[in-house]
Order: structure tokens, then sequence, then C-alpha cells
């Protein structure tokens, strides 16, 4: 019988499980797709019950995928989306909808946290405030939904909700505390100033433990509901963003990567906390090292929505159609003709942060069909990636070779056109999400690695590169510059679109 590693990564769109042999293998994987409900412009919002759900139909159909039993379980790991909180009364009851890092409702609470004590946030918790931080939800809540603040009893992120249901424990690791924005990095603690400021108690925050640390087994509950050995060891784990930063092997400075995933994420390895706001800056799996993260709202959810709005049809292949779309962007000269895509269907985060902008293609004429909408929606997410990268660049920041992580990454023709667009050379690692990096972290809690390091060395592979090519490059960043133009043109019309159909 096989023996693994188990990774486990909610994301914005699925729940995924990962069985990871101890020299790298992936021997199965399995995913279950989250519903997230937009009740309001801007908002965005899951049931928790529904990631348990996810969990309790993907974790056995990986197992099957792996030909594992439950003894062959070595440790779990966790990992979701940051900044994400869910709320517990006094029995253990979640309260409300979890907010998701997408949700823009709080754009007011955050602007007026940094009028009233922005530096002291910054000097604090490392990190400027906006509407993707817990903090600002947190103010939010309290002034809109009063009741549900008070009920509060205990305050955890997503990925310990999930690991709470596995082994009934309650704690969090510093990296998602940081995420919160309500971390003090002098202490490595939680900061009871930040709490101060939007009055929040500090009981409801959940003891600090390390990422990799056992934190408890799997309760006899869970193990009947997941098809798990009772007793199997369960690491605390840490935010997606962290997880796959590590699992791609980013663990030396100057290291960067670049995520397709559901919002597009710049990566780059520090040694010791780097500040430059807005780019937010995390804790690092390596001690003593820190990451720097910037990110889009929109990359595999444009892509996504593109998909199932001009090439799905009713009943329809999702996957054959995903795979029709990179066949036909293939088909179109860089540049899709004239037709550019801004990809801002939620508002932006960087480098705008504008929670009222809207997206758009413009350049169309009669020669434009299919693939060109195909190859304009890549080349639009990538120049939104280019705008981070710049935005990056002006800060002094250098990046070198690029690793290239998340669903989009599996598409040859949108990783050269990630490397045209951006000038970076792109590496795609062998495998490259949060639950396989979640995997080697439970890797380590348990004893399998040695260190981070070990865990890298021994698994982590390069299957292919991606060379930014001259001529390319050159063309797309005359592209860009016009790409620019066209976004602070339309800010102001996306502004009074919204003023409009919002009276």
């Amino acid at each position: 019988m096989s023996e693994a590693l188990l990774g486990i990564d909610l994301g914005a769109g699925s729940l995924k499980v990962s069985a990871v042999a101890p020299d790298g293998r992936l021997l199965g994987e399995a995913s279950h797709p989250i519903e997230t409900g937009i009740p309001a412009f801007g908002w965005a919002e899951q049931d928790p019950e529904s990631w348990w759900q996810a969990l309790r139909t993907a974790l056995p159909r990986a197992l099957a995928a792996a030909g594992l039993g439950p003894d062959g379980v070595l440790g779990i790991g966790i990992s979701a989306g940051a900044h994400i909180p869910v709320l517990l009364d006094a029995a253990d009851r979640v309260i409300r909808p979890a907010i998701l890092w997408s949700d823009q409702r709080s754009a007011a609470e955050a602007e007026e946290l940094h009028d009233r004590a922005g530096a002291a946030i910054v000097a604090t918790s490392l990190n400027r405030v906006n509407p993707t931080w817990t903090l600002a939800m947190l103010l939010w809540l309290k002034r809109h939904e009063p009741e549900s603040a008070r009920r509060a009893r205990r305050l955890m992120m997503a990925k310990d909700y999930l690991r709470f249901g596995i082994t009934g424990t309650w704690e969090t690791d510093y990296s998602d505390a940081v995420g919160a924005l309500m971390a003090d990095d002098r202490t490595r603690s939680w900061s009871p100033e930040l709490a101060r400021l939007i009055d929040w108690p500090m009981e409801t925050l959940p003891p600090l433990v390390q990422p990799d640390q056992v934190v408890g087994g799997v309760t006899a509950e869970a193990a009947a509901a997941l098809s798990l050995r009772p007793g199997t060891p369960v690491v605390c784990g840490s935010n997606d963003t962290t997880v796959e930063f590590f699992g791609v092997g980013a663990i030396r400075p100057g290291m960067a990567a670049i995520k397709l995933a559901t919002a597009g994420v710049l990566f780059l390895a520090t040694e010791g906390p780097v500040v430059k706001p807005p780019i937010s800056c995390y804790p690092h799996i390596v001690p003593g090292m820190y990451y720097l993260a910037t990110g889009t709202n929109s990359c595999a959810s444009a892509h996504r929505w593109l998909r199932d709005r001009m090439f799905l049809a009713p009943g329809g292949d999702g996957s054959a159609a995903f795979a029709e779309m990179d066949r036909l962007a293939g088909t179109v000269p860089p540049g899709s003709e004239g037709l550019l895509f801004h990809p801002y269907l939620q508002g932006e985060r960087a480098p705008y942060w504008d929670p009222l902008l809207r997206a758009d293609f413009i350049g169309l004429t009669m020669r434009h069909g299919r693939a060109h909408f195909a190859r304009a929606a890549y080349e639009g997410i990538a120049f939104s990636i280019r705008d981070l990268l710049e935005t990056a660049k002006g800060f002094g920041l250098e990046f070198g070779p690029t690793r290239l992580i998340g669903g989009g990454s599996r598409s040859q023709t949108w990783r050269q056109i990630i490397a045209d667009v951006t000038g970076l050379v792109i590496e795609k690692p062998e495998h490259g999400d949060a639950s396989y990096g979640a995997a080697l972290l439970a890797g380590i809690g348990v004893g399998a690695f040695a260190s981070p390091e070990d865990a890298v060395a021994r698994c982590v592979r390069i299957a292919g590169r991606a060379e930014p090519d001259p001529a390319r490059h050159r063309f797309y960043t005359e592209l860009f510059a016009l790409y620019k133009d066209a976004q602070a043109a339309l800010a102001p019309i996306s502004h009074r679109l919204h003023k409009l159909v919002a009276t």
C-alpha cells in the first residue's frame, strides 16, 4: 500500500485535495466546486458549510485516485485564501457567510482606517489597509451587522475553520494573522493596538503556532466522514499564497512567481520584511524570510467568465471549451488585431485599488471573432500582471526567472504571452498549486522532510520554460502603453456608470 501526504486547498472557486508521495510524485487528486454568492455589486460571500461538504466529496475521491487507504496517509496540510474571516458563536455555530478577499464592501471603512491610523497600521502589520484585509471587513460588520459582531466568540480564518472540522482544535499561523492585518511584526503576535482600532475583543483571536506544527489528529467523527484514520496528524497550515509560493521552490531571496488562478498574483521572495505599500508583505514558510505579493482581482475568473458566455454550449464540457479557447487564441497574431481587454470584472485591487472599475473590450471591428476574444483575454490579463510588475519595479524591486503557477499555467499559449508581455523568463514547475505546497508542509510537520529546503530539493522539478521573444516584447510594450492610456480614460466612465445604475 502506498503512503502519501495530503494537501487540502480551499480556493475561491473550488476545494482541491492532492495526495503527494514523499519523493514529490503526485499520486492522485480531486476537486469539488464552491459557489460564491454576490448579494450586491462588489460583494462576494461563501457559506463555510459548503466548504466542509466539498471536502467530504473531494477527499475520498483523491484517496481513491491515489490508491490510498486510510492507513496510507502520513499527514495532512491545509491552505485557503487569506483574509477570509469565519465568525463562530458560543456554540461554535457559523454566524454569517464568510466575506471573501475579493469583496469590496468595506471600501469606506478601509479609507477611514487609513486616514485615522494608516502609518501605525503599516508600521505594525507591514501592510496598508484596503477592502481586501480582514481588519476593514470586521469594522464593516460592526457597523452594518452589529449583532453578528456581538455574537462572535471565535474568529477563524478560512483554512482554520476547515481544520477545526477535522481536528476540533483552534489556532492559526502568523502569516494568516498578518493577512488579517491584526498582527504585530515586532512581537510576531496579535496586536492589541490594531484590535482596539475597531474595538475587536482579543479573546476571539486564535493562538498562533508555526504553519508546519502538528496541532492535532483527525477526530473519530471527521475520520468517518472523510474516510481517514482517526488520529492522522494534521499541521496548522497557512494561506494559499504562502504555501504555493513555497511549494514551487521559491525559497531564496529574489525568486519570483506569477499565479494565474482566480486572482492574478505576482510574488517576490525577500530576506526579512520589505515594506512597500500597497504591495503586500507576508512571512514566508522558511524562517526569517518574507515575500511580497501584489494581485489583480480577476484572472482565471475572467477566463472562465469568457468561456461560459462565448465558448461553452449548454451542458457542454468545460475542459473542452477551455482547450478550444486555447487553440483559437494561438491562431491570432499578437495584439489580437487591435482588440484590447481590461479584466476588471470585480473592480480592481493593485495597482488601482478602485472597486468601481469595470471590464471592457475596446477596438472591435467586423474582423474580430471568437479567436480574437480568446487571445485578447489572455493578453489583457497579462497586461494586468505587467501593471503589477511595473509598479513593483518602480519601488526598485528586481525579478529574475519567474515560476508560473495556478490553473492557467497549463496553457502553453498563455505562458508564452506572459513571457512576451512581461519580458520575464517563465518557468513552469511540474506541480504548482496550493494543495501540493500544503502537502509538502505536512511532510515537514510529520518528519518526512527535515526542513523546507529538504522538501523542495526532493520534490520540486521544473517541467518547462518560456523565453520572451524580443520583437514580440517590443510590440507588447507599445500595446501596453495603449492599454494604460485606455484604462486612465475609461476609469471616470466606470465611476459614472456605477453612479447611474446605483441610483
